[in-house]
Order: C-alpha cells, then structure tokens, then sequence
C-alpha cells in the first residue's frame, strides 16, 4: 500500500474515532441531564431513588438494545422496501409487529415494577416528564442548528 493510501485511512480512522468519541460524550451528557432533570421533577425520597434508578436504568438498558436490534434489523430494511419482493415485505412486517410487541410488554413489566417502588402518581409524573424532557431537547437541538421547525 503507498503512502498516500496509508495516509488516507489514517486520518479516516483518525476522523472516525474523534467523532464516535464525541457522540459518545454527548450521549453521556444527555443522560446526565435526564436524571437530573427526571430526579427533579419527581422529587424523589432517598428511599424511593435507591428502588427506583436500578429499575429505571434496566429498562432504560433494555429498551436501547431492543431499539438497537430493530434499528439495524428493520428500518434499514424498510427504507429499501420498493426493492423488496413481497414476500421479503411480509417477513419484515411480521418481523416489525413482534418488535412492537416486545416493546409493548417491555413497558407494561416496567409501569408495573416501577409503580409497586413509587406511587402510581409519580409514575404518571416520571411519563410526563421524559415527553417533556424529550420535547425540551428537541427544541435545544433545533436552535442549535439554526431554528426553524419543518423536515430536514
């Protein structure tokens, strides 16, 4: 391999590196804030936080690998579903529909676990305090990237 090859791919996994490694940092810091933010608004006893966090956290666990997983076995699927055969289209529904279905009873376990540790008021106030979380990061990232609402 020449030099300018070696070159290249150097500064590509260079560039690679540096920029998983800030979106790492970022994702990190994202989750600082939903705690604080998610701790603030539940306004939680010492006793219900040390229940609380390890169930919250293995869900939060859970329900990444499960996004994870139907990220790269479905919608990268999905997005080339005009060079699909019907057939291929109906296993990848299927497919779709158990993922859904996985994520539904993920939930339900958690809503049931999480309300037997903090009250079922709480428990409302912990689900409306991740939209809004959400929406407040929304907006945050928008203004960052220079206003407006609109599809990019």
């Amino acid at each position: 391999m020449n030099k300018t090859k070696k070159l290249v791919l150097l500064i590509a996994f260079c560039v690679t590196t540096i920029f998983y490694g800030q979106r790492k940092q970022e994702h990190e810091k994202i989750k600082t804030l939903k705690i604080a933010f998610v701790t603030e608004k539940l306004n939680l006893s010492s006793s219900e936080a040390e229940s609380f966090w390890p169930i919250y956290n293995e869900y939060q666990e859970k329900r990444d690998a499960l996004r994870h997983k139907e990220r790269t076995q479905i919608r990268a699927k999905i997005k080339e579903a005009d060079a699909l055969t019907e057939k291929e289209a109906d296993a990848l529904l299927v497919k779709y529909l158990q993922f859904e279905a996985e994520e539904e009873i993920l939930d339900k376990d958690f809503l049931e676990k999480i309300s037997k540790v903090i009250s079922s008021k709480k428990t409302l106030l912990l689900l409306r305090s991740e939209e809004e979380f959400k929406r407040q990061l929304i907006k945050q990232y928008r203004q960052k990237r220079g206003g407006g609402g609109g599809f990019r």
